[in-house]
């Protein structure tokens, strides 16, 4: 074997332009992908669905909707409980859009989805 085994750049054949180029492309669909997350809306339910809180894809809480019956004079510590059970919910749903998406950016690459 001469010192020349390795023209493709020792990367199993892919030189360092198409590696460059591999990049670029996860990179714009990396972009793509944040955009597309950033425009959706996640909602979720407390107490049986009185309480109901809406947050982005940019992870801000952009919606509480409170049903009358939830709301009682004597007990507003269980109306604030639901609503942070509401809203750890939906941004919970966002984090799990966010990782399935990467997964599917990564093709399963791994941790490779913690650089990003």
């Amino acid at each position: 074997m001469g010192k020349n085994q390795f023209r493709g750049g020792g990367y199993g054949g892919m030189n360092q332009a198409a590696m460059m180029k591999q990049a670029q492309k996860m990179q714009r669909d990396l972009m793509q992908m944040q955009q597309e997350l950033e425009q959706q809306t996640y909602t979720a339910a407390a107490g049986g669905g009185v309480v109901k809180a809406t947050v982005s894809g940019k992870r801000e809480l952009t919606e509480v909707v409170i049903d009358p019956e939830a709301v009682d004079p004597e007990d507003v510590e269980m109306l604030q409980d639901m609503i942070v059970a509401a809203v750890n919910e939906a941004l919970r749903k966002v984090e799990e859009a966010s990782a399935q998406s990467m997964s599917r950016l990564t093709g399963g690459l791994g941790g490779l989805g913690n650089l990003f």
